[in-house]
């Protein structure tokens, strides 16, 4: 009998679900994928382009039987239906906000026929939170059959804290507190409504993180059993470029910027720049990375930079935003597919990897 074939299954086009359909579509091949299909909910006509356009890469659609007639109206043939798409994806991935919806009614059917599902930074309680290169020890192919791909400021600061305070030695006395301010984008580029025409202060809904990025990366780093003091602040600007992240990062071992910048300079996954603003990061992505997104999980600003009286380090970055959850998601895709060959998988990506924007 020959060996099943590799399918993943994306469900949603969004500013995570494009890029993502068409970077494992591209790269099918070096990820160890055989197939890749996705589903679309509504037939638009300002959505037909992007959708011949992933079907020219070579992925699959898959729509509501109710729907079908709508996409054959826009020009586009259907190959699958919702339900058969799930049931023979060896790994679905999904990029809605309503993965816990749709782990209840969907998915849930299905955990005895697909190896994993994957859903997003929003679905908080979708199973274990995941972020590449932070927590992959971890992943446990026999329970994790459910994983949270974080969102991609929690990316960022669990990325931080791992590099500045907790180091490969993992060790979290060396933190004291994490402190950060997510400085939020109004909306992406692709989005027409949700735009604020002045800056936007966050509640603080949780008593013991603030917002949900500390919470997220509170239980990011919890599945290694570590138990760290951190707290987050939220404000969204009239901007439709970037996150950036004020960040303190109190340490009980004294340190030097000299040292800092060295621990980052030796994580492949964080960039630094000298840029400071947030537009100059954008294009550089826009121009360099794939689809727009290079997919560094942090961009350091280096003029930024500085320690607190020999324990606080202090500073900005920018959120490489869809770029970190991108990188996660295929990640944690191939894990599911292979956990003993997937590193070797995603080597494939180092091409939208920086050392400096």
């Amino acid at each position: 009998m020959p060996p099943a074939r590799r399918i993943v299954h994306v469900i949603g086009t969004g500013t995570i679900g494009e890029p993502l359909i068409g970077l494992l579509a591209i790269l099918r091949e070096p990820l160890g994928i055989d197939e890749v299909t996705f589903h679309k909910r509504t037939p638009l006509v300002t959505d037909r382009s992007k959708v011949q356009d992933v079907i020219r890469k070579g992925a699959r659609l898959a729509v509501d039987a109710s729907k079908r007639q709508g996409f054959l109206d826009l020009g586009i043939e259907p190959q699958l239906e919702t339900e058969e798409a799930v049931e023979r994806a060896s790994v679905v991935i999904d990029c809605t906000p309503v993965g816990n919806q749709n782990k209840e009614a969907l998915y849930s059917r299905y955990t005895g026929k697909v190896r994993g599902f994957i859903a997003q930074g929003s679905e908080f309680g979708f199973g274990k939170p995941y972020a590449r290169g932070i927590n992959d020890d971890a992943l446990d192919p026999e329970s994790d059959q459910f994983l949270q791909v974080v969102s991609c400021n929690t990316h960022n600061i669990g990325v931080l804290i791992n590099t500045i305070a907790l180091g490969p030695e993992r060790k979290a006395e060396n933190l004291e507190a994490g402190r950060f301010l997510c400085i939020r984008r109004a909306n992406d580029i692709s989005q027409d409504g949700g735009f604020v025409p002045a800056p936007v202060v966050g509640k603080h809904n949780d008593p013991e993180f603030g917002t949900h990025h500390a919470r997220d990366a509170y239980h990011l780093f919890k599945t290694l059993d570590l138990d760290l003091n951190l707290f987050s602040s939220a404000l969204k600007v009239n901007s439709q470029y970037m996150h950036q992240i004020w960040f303190s990062i109190a340490l009980r071992k004294a340190t030097t910027v000299q040292e800092v910048l060295e621990r980052f300079r030796a994580n492949d996954r964080i960039a630094l720049t000298q840029k400071t603003s947030s537009n100059q990061v954008f294009s550089f992505g826009r121009d360099h990375g794939f689809h727009g997104r290079i997919l560094s999980q942090t961009v350091v600003c280096v003029p930024t930079l500085t320690v607190h009286d020999g324990h606080e380090v202090v500073g900005f970055c920018f959120t490489p935003q869809d770029g970190n959850p991108l990188l996660s998601s295929v990640a944690a895709a191939c894990w599911y597919l292979d956990p003993k060959t997937y590193e070797d998988r995603i080597q494939c990506l180092k091409p939208y990897f920086f050392d400096e924007v």
